[in-house]
């Protein structure tokens, strides 16, 4: 499989891999009858889970890249916040019922790591190259 090329299409795929994979791991402490593990060991699961994942999608993203390195950091930080957001509403909220403002106060906010760790990225990449962003 290929890369895509614009920066945007491989924003959007890396946003969709930093949601399903934590997703998919989350699958697996659950059963029938709910959540299998104490719920703060989830948590603690889901977030060093989404850190890793987004870690190597914030890797795979910027190895491409020769120039712009904080534009790229923006991109894929803001891309890959909007499809988590969108993923979770839909999913969450919209299929499981879950309260939005209930959502965004427990799981939605800890999204946010996804772009400050892809601008900190695009910032130091800027440095090294010599920019001074």
């Amino acid at each position: 499989m290929s890369l895509p090329k614009s920066r945007y299409s491989r924003a959007v795929l890396g946003g969709i891999v930093t949601w399903l994979v934590p997703f998919l791991v989350s699958l697996l402490f659950y059963n029938q009858n709910g959540l299998t593990i104490d719920v703060f060991l989830f948590k603690s699961i889901m977030i060093v889970v989404g850190a890793i994942v987004g870690a190597l999608m914030i890797v795979w993203y910027f190895r491409p890249e020769t120039e712009n390195f904080l534009r790229a950091g923006i991109i894929f930080g803001a891309t890959a916040l909007a499809v988590n957001w969108v993923l979770d509403l839909v999913v969450l909220c919209g299929m499981l019922g879950e309260d939005p403002l209930s959502w965004f106060a427990g799981v939605g906010v800890r999204y946010l790591v996804i772009p400050v760790m892809s601008i900190t990225v695009g910032y130091i990449a800027e440095e090294k190259a010599g920019v001074n962003p």
